[in-house]
């Protein structure tokens, strides 16, 4: 069992690790991710970002940085990583190491030594947050993470249908299980907005709230379904950025301020937990 001084000595400048969660892939996490980090950005916050889907990277291309490459230099005699940074954001991914056209083949302790490297070789001075943008699922990537730092908490990110509500109660359950708190439940595609004002619920409705009512849990805010939030994607600029008055970004901007508060309140209110080695 580890105790929480390993924070200390492997990420000494960050306040509070963030683990962007969920049970299954194409729910929008690492959209919500990057939105929500470049949101507590603006919010005056110093914030990283680390793309711990070392498999599918997506971030690079999600934030504009594709051809980039951090910087090797010398810091006391050892050689460190200094993270890419856009948009005022610290960044580190696989995909600035790998050629964009190449798979990560590699077993599963390899990927985990990649996001072990991300933490403890990389530059990231002083942050008040570093969010993880993890992959899908409950397998060692997670578990990496879980045993390697004691996570400030972790952020479960689902759509309404009842196939994502599903693994979404797995993962949260799972951080559950080796001591790291939930700190909410995002719904992510929760409706469509109609030209005609109507809303149009796609995916189902409520499945998010119910979830987070059922865990005992905050339900920390739902995103609609817009074009532009998949265009800022793909363009690099993200929502937030590319069209800072709409209501998704809005969204983003209020579920940043409620993950932010409710980190201080955790962090305020109860004592650190143990790492738990599986």
């Amino acid at each position: 069992m580890q105790n929480s001084n390993i924070n200390n000595s492997i990420l000494p400048g960050v306040k509070s690790t963030i683990a962007i969660s969920s049970g299954k892939g194409g729910v929008g996490k690492s959209t919500v991710a990057v939105n929500l980090a470049i949101a507590l950005v603006k919010e005056g916050y110093k914030v990283g970002l680390i793309d711990a889907d070392i498999y599918g990277p997506s971030i690079p291309t999600m934030l504009g940085v594709r051809d980039e490459k951090p910087k090797l230099v010398k810091i006391d005699e050892k050689n460190r990583l200094l993270p890419v940074v856009k948009y005022g954001l610290k960044l580190m991914s696989i995909g600035f190491l790998v050629d964009n056209n190449e798979a990560v083949v590699w077993r599963g302790p390899m990927a985990a030594s990649a996001l072990k490297q991300f933490m403890s070789d990389v530059e990231w001075d002083e942050l008040d947050f570093l969010l993880y943008d993890m992959p899908p699922g409950t397998g060692d990537i997670q578990l990496t993470l879980t045993q390697s730092i004691p996570l400030s908490g972790a952020v479960i990110v689902t759509t309404p249908q009842e196939i994502s509500i599903i693994d979404a109660r797995k993962g949260a359950k799972m951080y559950e299980k080796v001591n790291v708190p939930v700190l909410g439940i995002i719904e992510n595609m929760s409706y469509y907005n109609n030209p005609d004002g109507s809303k149009e619920y796609i995916f189902g409705t409520g499945g998010g709230a119910k979830l987070a009512e059922e865990l005992g849990i905050n339900f920390l805010g739902e995103i609609a379904l817009n074009t532009n939030i998949r265009l800022g994607g793909d363009e690099g600029k993200p929502i937030v950025l590319r069209d800072a008055d709409s209501t998704e970004s809005k969204q983003f901007n209020e579920i940043a301020k409620n993950l932010a508060e409710n980190v201080k309140e955790k962090e305020h209110n109860q004592p650190k937990l143990p790492v738990i080695e599986i």
